[in-house]
């Protein structure tokens, strides 16, 4: 065997495992196997788990907060006109240079897969060439599927269509929607009859951007699903925020999760941006904006949670840690029962894992040998510290490691503590 993690604790609950890997695939998973690696990895007990999955991102405005000016009202609606200004002045080489950190710091994070949205209303497709061109780089380290974006609305923007088309053909990956952003809602409507059906007859997923609005008339979700099951595409669907939701009335939402479940749409929520979005019109009370994570849930919904920004005109802060996102997740949806923040954790691995289609990801015999190795003894406990990831390996190499969270205390009256594990 190439590599043997010992003693490890699984995300399923599974304690004193052992992992076993040869040739970049997991070859075994066991308590005590009987096997030797050329490397062996003691765990001591912490947590493996598969990698950190972004189920929804914009790689192609990350990292650029402050050009051509700072976002002053913090509103989505500024901070899409802001872009609007950035656009023209952009470089290849500036996208690349700024992706490339990101998928950096991503890798760092045991963050090894991410959705990416992709502007294509710039006819010069200069963003979509740009991440392209970074997709090839990070293949080795990190799986990076994008979506083709019509950030201006697809029936809004004259060439966004013929641009989203050019888009597929030159590799990316799914199609996206705004219908919220159209000029009517009856073309939101439109736009998803449109872009749905040319995804489905070329065989593509489909991930919109979907009633980003404190409006709890924008019901697109309902569309998007009609659609979806028309047109036999479920489990290749996902709708991304719907922080419409929150404030929908709740015997309409008693209607609607059913006709979601039913189509096998998945749900995309990302409780760092949602919650600094939206309500921006509200004094107090103030609607916070995440779509309805816990009923969705319930009712047999895929949710993932997303990142969505960092740095860029529509967020100042972010770092590309996925267990941030999941513990505001967690608060916002008043997630704090034991098996609810275990969905969180899941929120940020396995659930979005599948919505992306990730062939080979998990933790058994034959997936392959990405793995995180966390400075925590569980799920629970990996959201509550924020855990360090002590390893990352892709492939059964190891491209990341840390050292533990750790401090030496001498405190009056105390007994000295050496490599005490800090919240532990």
């Amino acid at each position: 065997m190439d590599l043997v993690l010992r003693n490890a604790s699984l995300p399923d609950g599974r304690l004193h495992m052992d992992i076993a890997i040869d040739n970049g695939r997991i070859a075994a998973v066991g308590a005590r196997l009987p096997v030797r690696g050329a490397r062996e990895i003691d765990a001591g007990g912490d947590l493996v788990t598969p990698p950190f999955v972004d189920a929804h991102f914009h790689m192609d405005a990350t990292l650029s907060y402050g050009l051509p000016r700072v976002n002053g009202s913090g509103t989505l609606l500024e901070g899409i006109a802001l872009w609007g200004e950035l656009k023209p002045g952009l470089t290849q080489d500036a996208l690349v240079e700024r992706a490339m950190q990101y998928c950096d710091w991503a890798v760092a994070r045991g963050l090894l897969a991410i959705r990416s949205h992709v502007d294509i209303c710039d006819d010069r497709l200069l963003a979509v060439e740009a991440l392209l061109e970074v997709r090839r780089r990070v293949a080795p380290y990190l799986d990076l599927q994008l979506v083709a974006f019509p950030q201006d609305g697809i029936l809004r923007s004259a060439t966004a269509f013929d641009n989203l088309k050019r888009a597929i053909g030159m590799g990316v990956d799914v199609v996206g929607g705004i219908p919220h952003f159209e000029r009517t809602m009856s073309e939101g409507a439109a736009s998803v009859r449109l872009l749905c059906e040319y995804a489905a007859h070329h065989g593509l997923r489909v991930d919109m951007h979907c009633d980003e609005s404190d409006d709890p008339m924008s019901r697109h979700i309902e569309t998007l699903a009609f659609e979806t099951q028309r047109l036999g595409m479920q489990g290749r669907v996902a709708g991304s925020h719907l922080t419409s939701m929150h404030s929908m009335d709740n015997y309409y939402v008693s209607k609607l999760l059913p006709l979601i479940r039913e189509a096998g749409v998945a749900a995309i929520a990302n409780p760092l941006i949602n919650i600094t979005l939206q309500g921006r019109h509200d004094s107090y009370p103030k609607r916070r904006g995440m779509t309805r994570v816990p009923e969705l849930i319930a009712a047999g919904v895929d949710v993932a949670f997303g990142h969505d920004c960092v740095m860029d005109p529509w967020y100042s802060l972010g770092s590309g840690d996925m267990l941030e996102v999941a513990h505001m997740g967690l608060h916002v949806a008043q997630m704090t029962g034991q098996d609810a923040m275990h969905q969180c954790f899941l929120a940020v691995t396995e659930v979005p894992a599948r919505i992306l289609g990730l062939e080979g990801y998990g933790i058994a015999p034959g997936c392959h040998a990405d793995l995180v190795l966390l400075d925590a003894g569980g799920t629970v406990e990996a959201i509550r510290l924020r855990a360090a990831r002590r390893m990352v390996i892709r492939r059964g190499v190891v491209v990341s490691e840390a050292p533990r969270a750790q401090a030496t205390l001498n405190l009056p009256g105390r007994p000295a503590s050496t490599g005490f594990r800090l919240g532990r």
